[in-house]
């Protein structure tokens, strides 16, 4: 089916961390070997990807001469023009190397934390130089296992001074950055102090530049939680601050697995297709890694999986609209008075009058039909291909 093809079109972007993942894990060393940056470009663009993106060290390693830098980077962005690639976005690596052991932004060493901010606007400048305008923050090492250790409350500030700067910087140097917040409850940390995007969207409000920041919820984060994904990107829509979204997959309230995306989550993951083809223009960003089982030819086909799979929810979410029997449905489920939809819930006192002297028989309004069963089976038998 030529729908199910990807073109650049559908912003399918996946991270040089992502199919570059050579198989290492906790307690066991790589299974596959390491695969070049051009590489990555050029076999995503056969796949039908848009673009790419990276962490700085994915590209440049961290101890890098500045020769070595420039010859990188140029290769780079050789094969980003020679396969027709982008790079939306750009983040920092702030959790990998030892200094970050207590954190980055949030250490209780203030060199630490200048480091860090150092570290964030040299690969800011990598990410303008290749062309990102999405700046996403991962606060991995932000958090801690011993609540002695650090007052919360100074750790908060010194974050939001980071990023108050940081926004600064963005502005000084022209680079139009948006900057995306990403939430993750645990790990590697014991807690990390912004578990959730909901936590992000109050932060946002005291910062500097607000309309600079926004979030990049990820699924396997909010799964991990045990939130419902499609409610946390819903908020973030509503509230204007969907900037960025990791799509990958999870079971359940485990560890971070960072699974095929729709591996495990069908239902939750066509909810979630259908809301972002309906409200979201951004990159489509996958996230996640084959399984440790695979050699390269496999890393190919896990990043295939990822695009095909959210292609079919996508047709799967224009199904669902064109159903007679569940948009009929629908219209039974959301059905009401007319009269009663055209009073503005907007206070007045006159609003307030009048909405205490309407007359709302709540027994009656209890009695409402709602054929909940009964559309869920529909969407049930819809995902499943027997309507």
């Amino acid at each position: 089916m030529s729908s199910l093809i990807p073109q650049k079109e559908h912003k399918f972007t996946f991270g040089l961390w992502t199919v570059g993942n050579p198989g290492r894990d906790p307690f066991g060393e790589p299974t596959r070997a390491a695969i070049s940056a051009p590489t990555i470009v050029k076999e995503l663009s056969k796949l039908g990807a848009y673009g790419v993106n990276f962490h700085d060290n994915d590209l440049v390693p961290i101890n890098a001469t500045a020769a070595e830098r420039d010859k990188i980077v140029h290769d780079f962005k050789q094969a980003l023009s020679d396969y027709g690639m982008v790079v939306p976005m750009a983040t920092t690596n702030l959790f990998g190397d030892p200094v970050f052991k207590d954190g980055a932004f949030t250490s209780n060493d203030p060199r630490v934390r200048l480091y860090a901010i150092q570290k964030t606007m040299q690969s800011m400048d990598l990410g303008a130089e290749v062309g990102a305008k999405i700046y996403v923050f991962w606060g991995g090492r932000e958090g801690a296992e011993v609540d002695a250790a650090k007052d919360a409350r100074e750790a908060i500030k010194w974050f939001r001074e980071a990023i108050n700067f940081l926004c600064e910087y963005s502005i000084s140097q022209g680079y139009g950055y948006k900057f995306a917040m990403e939430a993750k409850p645990n790990e590697p940390r014991g807690d990390i102090y912004f578990p959730s995007t909901g936590s992000y969207l109050g932060f946002i409000n005291t910062l500097d530049h607000p309309e600079m920041v926004g979030v990049n919820p990820e699924v396997g984060h909010e799964h991990m939680a045990g939130l419902n994904f499609y409610h946390v990107v819903s908020q973030a829509i509503e509230a204007g601050k969907l900037f960025h979204i990791d799509l990958n997959d999870q079971k359940g309230c485990r560890f971070d697995q960072d699974l095929r995306f729709g591996s495990e989550s069908l239902k939750a993951m066509f909810y979630l297709v259908r809301l972002l083809e309906d409200a979201y223009d951004g990159p489509r960003h996958f996230d996640a890694h084959a399984y440790r089982s695979e050699d390269e030819e496999g890393v190919w086909d896990f990043a295939a999986g990822c695009m095909r799979t959210y292609l079919i929810l996508k047709e799967k979410a224009a199904q669902f609209e064109d159903d007679p029997d569940i948009q009929a449905l629908l219209a039974e489920i959301k059905s009401s008075d007319p009269n009663f939809e055209a009073i503005p819930v907007k206070f007045t006192a006159e609003r307030a009058k009048q909405i205490k002297s309407l007359d709302l028989d709540r027994v009656a309004l209890a009695k409402k039909k709602l054929p909940y069963e009964k559309l869920d089976q529909l969407v049930v038998d819809l995902l499943l291909g027997v309507r």
